[in-house]
């Protein structure tokens, strides 16, 4: 792979990983505590591990893998409201994030890792999916975004903290929900 393609590889999975890593854990401690947090980590992992579209894991992985896209229809959802809201802080363009997240969300394969993705390549102007290689052979994801802007590798820093401030905002989000709960 070259640069551009690492680099949207790259912001990628940063952002399906913030879904997954901690948005998704933080929505199901609210309100299930450590034991229900652990259990969605569970499933999100073992989809990460055999949810792939092979001869050996073909209905063991299924499974995973349509259990973990329904236990992240809500922390997908949220996590490209987060990322839209996280852009204000970053002064980039949220206008564009929620259009393009709200737009280019189906085009993803997954029914949820299209939303944090679209959200994150509008925030940036950029255009993710596109051709890929998985287990060796040639894959043509569905495009998210517009390609307005280059891939730059200052992206990657400027996505990190984009998914922190997500995370904080997140974080912050369920904190007050349970103090509200009481």
């Amino acid at each position: 792979m070259n640069q551009d393609k690492v680099l949207r590889a790259s912001l990628e999975s940063l952002s399906e990983s913030t879904c997954d890593g901690i948005v998704a854990p933080l929505f199901y401690l609210l309100p299930g505590g450590v034991p229900l947090a652990m259990a969605y980590k569970a499933v999100s992992t073992l989809d990460s591990m055999i949810g792939y579209r092979t001869e050996e894991y073909f209905y063991f992985g299924k499974f995973a893998a349509r259990l973990d896209d329904a236990m992240n229809f809500i922390p997908a959802r949220l996590t490209a409201l987060f990322i839209v809201i996280a852009t204000l802080a970053l002064r980039l363009n949220p206008a564009r994030a929620l259009r393009v997240a709200w737009r280019d969300h189906a085009n993803h394969l997954s029914p949820n890792a299209g939303y944090p993705e679209a959200a994150l390549a509008g925030a940036f102007g950029i255009r993710l999916g596109g051709p890929s290689i998985y287990f060796g052979k040639g894959v043509h994801k569905p495009y998210l975004g517009d390609d307005s802007t280059p891939v730059k590798i200052e992206m990657l820093k400027e996505g990190r903290i984009l998914c922190l401030v997500t995370a904080t905002l997140s974080l912050a989000t369920f904190v007050l929900l349970a103090i509200a709960r009481g």
